[in-house]
């Protein structure tokens, strides 16, 4: 009766997914925007616009007593190509009534117009301003879902690459972290994936990665040094086809001494978190206590 309940959750998926889609790119991305308007639940929270030295952000606030020394750094998905901070509601809402921090996401420029560097030279334009806000590095847990795990992951690369403060933490939802697409559930789950098809992953990856190498550790993380990392809490669904770029980053993490945790949700699929269902409520309390655990270590 479950796997019959999940195969049909998993068909609905694949339609709304197929909904929002477009072949045109714009409509594609202000589909995705209409997603997230709808789907977020944002009873009890508030938005604030900031402008950050030429980049779209938004705060994500409860309105009620909460963390204001602490905060969270949202980097949202949508391959590098599409996603804004309205789309991530679905998700920054959540992190901030389950956590009770200020959640910080933002419009990092998108390709194809604006291939690799420009995400991560936003998102360190971001992260700059947020330590010229007063905030401590380890203040600061920078979370993101696919390739939103991406950039988070590659900001940390870039900071420990400067010799600078490193982030409390990493909450990741379905990490894309190898553009070469080596992974074995590529083929493994490809037919269980309602989300993501190899076609859409090389699409995206045409349009980011223009003169590149795909397999340098500053597009692909997962190639990275993890040496020093900080605490990564990774989750990642059965049946996506990015499952091993999560398997293989938490054994790289292991490798290299970092704490880590990882876990996989059995019949879910890429970043199922946005979802109003209990799964995805669950897997946010798994978040709250990853982080109330990081500020417990850090007293």
């Amino acid at each position: 009766m479950a796997d019959k309940k999940n195969q049909n959750l998993m068909q609905l998926i694949k339609k709304v997914h197929g909904f929002v889609e477009n072949t045109d790119l714009e409509k594609h991305r202000q589909s995705q925007n209409h997603f997230g308007t709808i789907l977020s639940d944002s009873r009890g929270v508030t938005y604030e616009n900031v402008e950050i030295g030429g980049i779209h952000g938004e705060w994500v606030r409860v309105g009620r007593a909460h963390n204001r020394r602490q905060i969270i750094l949202y980097c949202h998905g949508g391959g590098y190509s599409t996603g804004s901070c309205v789309y991530a509601r679905t998700i920054t809402a959540k992190l901030a009534k389950i956590t009770l921090r200020e959640v910080l996401a933002f419009d990092y420029r998108l390709a194809p117009e604006h291939p690799y560097p420009a995400a991560l030279e936003d998102a360190v334009r971001v992260w700059d301003y947020l330590m010229y806000l007063g905030f401590g590095a380890r203040d600061v847990i920078v979370a993101g879902d696919s390739a939103g795990g991406n950039l988070a992951l590659v900001l940390v690369h870039y900071l420990k690459k400067e010799k600078r403060q490193l982030p409390g933490g990493l909450l990741l939802m379905s990490p894309w972290t190898d553009l070469t697409s080596s992974g074995q559930s590529f083929v493994g789950k490809a037919d269980m994936d309602p989300v993501l098809n190899k076609e859409y992953i090389d699409q995206m990856v045409k349009a980011y990665v223009v003169n590149q190498d795909p397999a340098d550790f500053m597009i692909s993380p997962l190639f990275g040094d993890f040496e020093k990392f900080p605490p990564v809490y990774i989750q990642a669904g059965e049946n996506e086809i990015l499952l091993d770029d999560s398997r293989r980053l938490a054994d790289r993490l292991r490798e290299a001494g970092a704490s880590v945790r990882m876990e996989v949700f059995p019949g879910m699929w890429h970043v199922f978190q946005m979802s109003p269902f209990k799964t995805a409520y669950e897997a946010m309390d798994h978040f709250a206590e990853f982080v109330y655990e990081i500020d417990g270590g850090m007293r």
